[in-house]
């Protein structure tokens, strides 16, 4: 699944919170394996929005809406 650049207010978020590269990492790796157990991808609620999270840490999750794609959890 193909990840779109961020807005630049986020990645001035993510520069500000030095964790712009933790994001570069996981958003690699998200495109290349989005059920890699790292991430530890999530459904939120309410679930047939069809909004998700990965993890960047700890401490930060990235949201995505997924489109146009049939994702397998």
């Amino acid at each position: 699944m193909k990840i779109k650049t961020p807005k630049d207010n986020i990645i001035k978020y993510l520069k500000k919170h030095q964790i712009d590269k933790k994001f570069w990492k996981a958003a690699e790796l998200f495109e290349k394996n989005m059920n890699h157990p790292s991430l530890n991808v999530e459904v939120l609620e309410p679930k047939h929005l069809k909004v998700y999270s990965f993890r960047v840490d700890k401490k930060y999750r990235a949201i995505f809406i997924a489109r146009a794609a049939k994702l397998k959890l």
